[in-house]
């Protein structure tokens, strides 16, 4: 008789060791993009602080500066955002800007700055 046919088929072996193995998986943060609002001639300078206000959340001063800087050096910088989040906000102020007339433009280009958590975490504070 072999020694298979001897044993109690209640008991099944198991191994008494067990190699478990851990994936470790590297959380990389979105690439980032700048959103800049260009000047132009005809955009009354109270819609573009309306703008920076109510689509980019900045406070009044902040609104009030970046959009000098518009009037003053042809652009501002309006936020550091993810892609999809920057996309939006290019869209929904160049849909505001023409439903009231306005020929208010609004670009993004990624952020190569390098310090690109940096300008996330603090794009609210400006």
């Amino acid at each position: 008789m072999s020694q298979e046919s001897h044993r109690n088929p209640q008991f099944q072996e198991t191994p008494l060791t067990q190699v478990v193995t851990e994936e470790k998986t590297a959380v990389q943060e979105p690439p980032l993009y700048k959103v800049y609002l260009v000047n132009d001639d005809f955009t009354p300078m109270d819609f573009v602080v309306w703008v920076l206000e109510n689509i980019y959340h900045h406070p009044s001063a902040a609104s009030v500066r970046i959009m000098l800087e518009v009037h003053q050096r042809g652009q501002g910088l309006c936020g550091v955002f993810p892609y999809d989040v920057a996309r939006t906000k290019v869209y929904q102020t160049q849909e505001v800007a023409r439903k009231e007339g306005h020929p208010l433009e609004c670009i993004m280009e990624p952020d190569h700055s390098g310090s690109s958590k940096k300008n996330f975490e603090n794009r609210r504070t400006a």
